[in-house]
C-alpha cells in the first residue's frame, strides 16, 4: 500500500464505478473538481490523501480511515459528506494531474505512469475551466481509461 497526495472521485463508466485520481498542489482545485464531479453523479472516494494498494492488474483507491467521508470545501471548512455521494473503494483508471490552462496540448500524445507497477493512463487538465467534468468523462468513457 501507498500514499499519494490526490483526490480520488469514483465515476460509473461502461457499467463499473472507477476513480479518477486527481493530482495537485494545495489550491489546484482538487476538492472544487472532486465537488462538481459529485454534483455530477460521482462518488467521492478520498479528499487530498489516497490509500493506493495493488490487487492484480488494479490499483485500488481507498480514503485514509481519519478522513473517510470528508472533503474540505474552501470558505466553508471540512463537510460530511452524505452516504449516497460516497464510495469507499474503487478501481483507479485515470491519473489526471491539474495545471494552469496555458500548459495544455491541444493535441497531447496519449500519456501514461506507472504506480505500484500498474500503468494507467495519465491526462493534464486545467480544472477551472468549464468544461473540466466533461472532459473527465470523456476521458474516462471514451479515451485510453475506458480500455484500461
Amino acid at each position: 500500500m501507498t500514499f499519494i497526495h490526490a483526490t480520488s472521485v469514483a465515476l460509473r463508466a461502461n457499467g463499473q464505478w472507477r476513480a479518477v485520481l486527481l493530482r495537485g498542489p494545495s489550491g489546484a482545485g482538487k476538492s472544487d473538481l472532486a465537488l462538481r464531479l459529485i454534483q455530477a453523479g460521482g462518488r467521492l472516494v478520498a479528499d487530498d490523501q489516497t490509500h493506493l494498494a495493488r490487487r492484480g492488474r488494479s490499483l485500488i483507491a481507498t480514503p485514509p480511515p481519519a478522513l473517510a467521508g470528508m472533503i474540505e470545501v474552501r470558505g466553508l471548512g471540512i463537510v460530511r459528506l452524505p452516504r449516497n455521494q460516497l464510495r469507499p473503494r474503487a478501481a483507479a483508471a485515470l491519473l489526471v494531474d491539474l495545471v494552469p490552462a496555458e500548459r495544455i496540448e491541444r493535441l497531447p500524445e496519449p500519456q501514461t505512469e506507472a504506480l505500484l507497477d500498474v500503468t494507467l493512463p495519465r491526462l493534464d487538465l486545467a480544472p477551472f475551466e468549464a468544461s473540466a467534468v466533461g472532459k473527465l468523462w470523456l476521458a474516462l468513457t471514451r479515451g485510453a481509461a475506458a480500455s484500461s
